[in-house]
């Protein structure tokens, strides 16, 4: 067993494990060429392991091909859980774009840029200067119906296992639920279907390193968005669990499974 690491932080402890600084990509070109795993590699480097030297890495290529783009991830959402994804416009910011949008929104609604985290780069849009604001800050109009919550559930899988899943509370300056932005953790029961949406989003879009954001109205869950490189400080057991859990796939030999849609069966009523 042979890997490389591109994230001391999150393989730190990891046997024979090579870790290497992202620009030491061409210096050790052999050692990861080798490599059974290479794990965590920042995006840029994808296209370079995946096509260049052959490799297997992880997380898988969709967790970083959509991960990285809330356009594509919400369009891939929309295909494979349509009635749990929140009604999503999406289009370039041009002038007829950005007046079409405003018209069809109903006030108030969320807009986003397409590469965002941590709870950045989201806006709650109340009013017409809240909007030309928004413009200004993106190449592309993304606008999403804003859902009556107060909270949302964080669920974490590593491979096709639920790691974590505790509601965040909503911060004090509301809106944002995120703990990066003041939410807070909530160890409530959450919602069986909540877990399901998640596991049924992650298997049918080969996601196997991913913190969902899943929002229940009543009962019913939505998807908001997922994140690839999500933080621990909600998980129980912290970095120790989630590193046992990333371990005991890559000993596993786990490979991405193909992309068979796996539908829970309280999602296939509702799709």
């Amino acid at each position: 067993m042979a890997w490389v690491s591109f994230d001391v932080f999150r393989t730190l402890g990891f046997p024979d494990t090579l870790n290497l600084k992202a620009d030491h990509l061409f210096r050790h070109k052999q050692e990861i060429a080798a490599a059974e795993w290479v794990l965590f590699p920042p995006y840029w480097q994808l296209n370079s392991l995946l096509y260049g030297l052959n490799t297997r890495v992880f997380p898988s290529e969709a967790s970083y091909r959509l991960g990285h783009n809330k356009v594509e991830m919400t369009r891939a959402f929309e295909l494979v859980a349509p009635a749990h994804t929140p009604h999503t416009l999406i289009a370039a910011n041009t002038p007829e774009n950005a007046q079409r949008l405003w018209a069809e929104m109903h006030l108030p609604f969320v807009a986003k840029q397409p590469k965002a985290a941590m709870g950045e780069g989201v806006w709650l849009i109340e009013n017409a200067a809240d909007w030309r604001a928004y413009l200004g800050k993106t190449d592309t109009l993304y606008a999403q119906e804003y859902l009556p919550i107060d909270r949302d559930i964080r669920v974490v899988i590593v491979g096709e296992s639920v790691v974590a899943a505790y509601w965040r509370k909503q911060a004090p300056r509301g809106f944002y639920n995120n703990l990066a932005k003041g939410g807070k953790p909530d160890y409530s029961p959450v919602p069986e279907q909540a877990i399901e949406l998640a596991l049924h989003l992650a298997r049918s879009l080969t996601i196997n390193h991913a913190g969902f954001d899943i929002a229940m109205v009543g009962a019913h869950p939505y998807v908001l968005e997922f994140n690839r490189l999500f933080g621990n400080q909600g998980i129980p057991g912290g970095d120790k669990q989630l590193r046992q859990s990333i371990l005991d796939v890559l000993q596993r030999g786990a490979k991405p499974e193909p992309r068979t849609p796996i539908k829970p069966g309280r999602l296939r009523q509702a799709a």
